[in-house]
């Protein structure tokens, strides 16, 4: 199992109709064909001293291995739409991958 971590920090002064397309554009990962199961969201409402909550959106997917990962990163005409579409809308993204 491989599972993708994506942390994205939004620029400020975008529009609410342009981070509702960014959030249907995460949606769209999720359902892509190499992935088993994906889900984001942004912060939740914890507050502790060890907790990063500074990001926008988090993105979570979990693909069977990284073979799947590979295919999704290099072939995926879904992911590629998405970053054409909405990369300008953000400042930073962060990966952290685990194998699990």
């Amino acid at each position: 199992m491989h599972i993708h971590n994506v942390f994205f920090w939004l620029k400020d002064g975008l529009e609410p109709e342009q981070i509702n397309s960014f959030e249907k554009g995460l949606m769209s990962l999720c359902y892509e064909s190499n992935v088993d199961t994906g889900h984001y969201g942004k912060p939740a409402d914890t507050d502790r001293s060890v907790v990063d909550n500074s990001f926008s959106f988090g993105l979570i997917l979990i693909f069977p291995d990284i073979a799947a990962h590979d295919r999704y990163q290099n072939e995926s005409h879904v992911h590629a739409k998405f970053i054409e579409e909405h990369s300008q809308k953000w400042e930073k993204v962060t990966v952290y991958d685990l194998k699990a």
